[in-house]
């Protein structure tokens, strides 16, 4: 079993998206981004309830894959939402994106286009040479038919991961990254690196007038942390707007079937030693306990909903026994 310091986020899984409506976000990320299909179930019952926090929940879960990634579209099929704020800007702190990568830039934002979205950017910006952690860059924000906040993004040779520059007959590749506003980027590093032991893949400042046509904020300049799980993968980036500053918090009474949700599915190594540790730090729960299914649909034993500091939701995944992980 692993020692108390040795808990720890392993990598991760998936993100989850709730949505309006499943099968329209199926069609669109099917078809504007080029995810792959991989399965479509309905669940309830007092384990999924006590999990997301929603009472009496009905929960239509659509897995889909782009390369090596997970994501799941999740419909509250018999609870009333709230949607996301129409007025929703990047710097407000329940913004969160996924980072969609893809072999060649100007292909993608043309296939993209072809489809009914919501630019946030102007188009695709390259990050300038001044910019050392993120010279050569290029990336173009928008929205998916619910408005969550989605990334294109594509690294020149000297950057991103390896996985990024060995496939380039596909044309969007996988998911980099998802990248969270946060009010204080040594608070969610406590939460982040001291509490999950994610490790700190990468520092940049980026400004001028790139950013703020990437964002659509005047001005804008944001501290980002680029963080990792132990085993790669999936990573977090930490969004500090300096300017125009911290946007609006997480509203208290949003729940797990309102439509800002998005949740980081996490694999851990001990979920109970976790949990003790998170519980002793003051961490915020959603689920009343943690959860352990039977159901083999589900993929892992044990699982636990948590809010980071900034009200950001995670999915804790372990098997059913840490013993011989």
């Amino acid at each position: 079993m692993p020692s108390q310091t040795n808990v720890q986020v392993q990598r991760i899984r998936a993100i989850g998206l709730t949505v309006t409506n499943a099968d329209r976000s199926l069609d669109f990320y099917t078809q504007a981004l080029l995810f792959e299909f991989v399965s479509d179930m309905t669940v309830e019952g007092q384990d999924y309830s006590d999990l997301e926090g929603v009472a009496g929940a009905k929960i239509r879960i659509i897995t889909l894959r782009l390369g090596d990634e997970l994501i799941e579209l999740m419909e509250y099929l018999n609870i009333p939402f709230k949607p996301i704020p129409s007025d929703s800007k990047s710097n407000d702190l329940w913004f969160q994106h996924m980072a969609i990568v893809v072999s060649d830039m100007d292909r993608a934002y043309a296939h993209l286009r072809s489809f009914p979205i919501e630019p946030i950017s102007v188009e695709p910006q390259t990050i300038p040479p001044s910019n050392e952690a993120s010279a050569g860059v290029r990336a173009f924000k928008f929205k998916d038919p619910d408005g969550h906040d989605l990334e294109l993004i594509w690294f020149p040779p000297d950057k991103g991961q390896d996985k990024w520059h060995q496939n380039r007959n596909r044309l969007f590749l996988g998911i980099d990254h998802s990248a969270i506003a946060v009010s204080n980027t040594e608070q969610s590093l406590h939460f982040y690196h001291d509490l999950l032991g994610m490790q700190i893949d990468s520092r940049s400042l980026n400004w001028r007038e790139t950013q703020a046509r990437l964002d659509n904020l005047p001005g804008a300049e944001v501290r980002i942390t680029g963080l990792r799980p132990i085993q790669d993968g999936v990573g977090i980036e930490l969004l500090d707007y300096i300017v125009p500053g911290k946007g609006r918090s997480i509203q208290s009474d949003w729940k797990s079937s309102d439509i800002a949700h998005i949740q980081i599915e996490l694999v851990v190594n001990d979920i109970e030693q976790l949990v003790d540790k998170l519980r002793h730090n003051r961490v915020q729960f959603v689920s009343s306990r943690i959860v352990q299914f039977s159901d083999r649909s589900f993929p892992y034993g044990q699982s636990c909903l948590i809010k980071d500091p900034d009200g950001h939701t995670l999915l804790l995944l372990a098997k059913s026994s840490p013993v011989g992980e």
